[in-house]
């Protein structure tokens, strides 16, 4: 694999910001809930507001990202994720932290995510070969959930033993890594697309990257089923809490393993995803895991208590996560090849504006679910959605690179 200096320079700049969101998750709900004592309306509202309003400034952020050296941008977005998130422990030890603050430090964070992640996008595909691509975004996958496998039980334990504030702020901390990582990559970067003439242009540059996708029929394909699945999925992650802390009553520390421990499938898939591209192709492995982590989240419906519940969760998370930890970088290679350079920040962007719109409101439709027949007909409701995502795959358009 001929992944070069620049590469590893950015992947332990990746690693780097994603070990400290990894030990900090949770964190800024933990704050409302035990810092703030906010009620559950208003800690379910952090997230949601969050999502629509860094969609909201997002929608200038991918073209202006797209027209502009990516290296400053994703040095930028480190930088105010940073200062949002040491804006916390400031206000807490000063006493003068409010729930406002503390929605707009979501906001910030989420905002420098879509940005950093547009122009991260961009500037991987202009370090590594075509060939090497899969491997890139492996690396990038099996990193991920290595360090969510271990971060949050880690920053479980770093909150319990010295406080809240000191775990935001290793978080914080975290995103100066990435930023120095990014800082010292030595070649130089491409020069950016050109911004085309005319100023009719810069009112309808924003809607560019969803056009792009709906004109591809592979991405248009991918676009809807990450949609559906992401909505799904995100819809049964508060009841699935519900389900297993409140109605079976498992203790917390099953809980955290229940999420921590099936993790390890999203290193394995990862880690398998060059070999299998290697032996089926591109296209038979992105359909095959697309379909494959897709399957399991109705079984969170019939989960019993004691061991055997436990045991059914992890198994089917691990199964889901190893599915996922084959697609991602599968997809994310793909999109890389599908879409043009002019075009790529912004239909990242316009994808992860999406996303962070549609998981609240899926988070929503579980709840009202819930609310109208029961939390395990909710999540049989929910999960059959999930797996519905897998008929939306490009089964016939992958193919179709360029777009029309």
């Amino acid at each position: 694999m001929a992944l070069g200096a620049d590469f590893r320079r950015l992947w332990v700049a990746y690693a780097a910001s994603e070990a400290g969101s990894a030990v900090g998750t949770g964190a800024l709900p933990l704050v409302a809930v035990l810092v703030l004592h906010v009620p559950p309306f208003q800690v379910s509202l952090l997230a949601a507001v969050a999502g629509l309003s860094a969609a909201l400034i997002g929608l200038p952020a991918g073209p202006f990202v797209e027209f502009h050296r990516k290296r400053p941008a994703m040095i930028t977005a480190d930088v105010v994720r940073c200062a949002a998130l040491a804006s916390v422990p400031a206000a807490i030890g000063l006493h003068v932290l409010t729930y406002p603050q503390l929605c707009l430090v979501a906001i910030g964070q989420t905002a420098g995510a879509i940005v950093f992640n547009a122009a991260s996008g961009a500037h991987l595909k202009a370090l590594v070969a075509p060939a090497d691509r899969p491997a890139a975004n492996g690396r990038f996958e099996a990193t991920f959930w290595t360090l969510n496998s271990v971060g949050p039980p880690l920053g479980g334990a770093v909150t319990s033993a010295v406080g809240i504030p000191v775990t935001i702020a290793i978080d914080a901390l975290s995103f100066l890594g990435s930023a120095y990582g990014v800082r010292k990559l030595r070649a130089p970067e491409p020069a950016p697309p050109a911004r085309p003439s005319g100023s009719s242009a810069r009112w309808t540059e924003t809607l560019d990257g969803w056009r792009y996708i709906a004109r591809h029929p592979g991405l248009r394909a991918l676009f809807v089923n990450s949609q559906v699945f992401g909505a799904g999925l995100m819809a049964t992650s508060p009841l699935l809490a519900v389900l297993l802390l409140r109605d079976l009553r498992f203790p917390p520390w099953q809980y955290g393993l229940a999420l921590g421990l099936p993790c390890v499938g999203g290193v394995v898939g990862a880690t398998a995803l060059k070999p299998l591209v290697a032996r089926f192709g591109p296209r038979r492995v992105l359909l095959a895991s697309g379909v494959g982590r897709a399957l399991w989240t109705g079984l969170f419906a019939v989960v019993p208590a004691g061991v055997g519940g436990l045991l059914l969760v992890v198994a089917a998370e691990t199964l889901a996560l190893g599915g996922s930890g084959v697609f991602n970088p599968a997809f994310a290679s793909y999109r890389m090849e599908a879409t043009d350079d002019a075009y790529l920040s912004r239909v990242i962007a316009c994808w992860s504006i999406s996303s962070r719109s549609s998981q609240p409101l899926g988070i929503v439709l579980g709840g009202a679910l819930a609310a109208a027949f029961g939390v395990r007909a909710a999540m049989l409701i929910c999960g059959m959605i999930v797996a519905s995502s897998g008929l939306l795959l490009p089964w016939r358009s992958y193919g179709r690179i360029a777009a029309g």
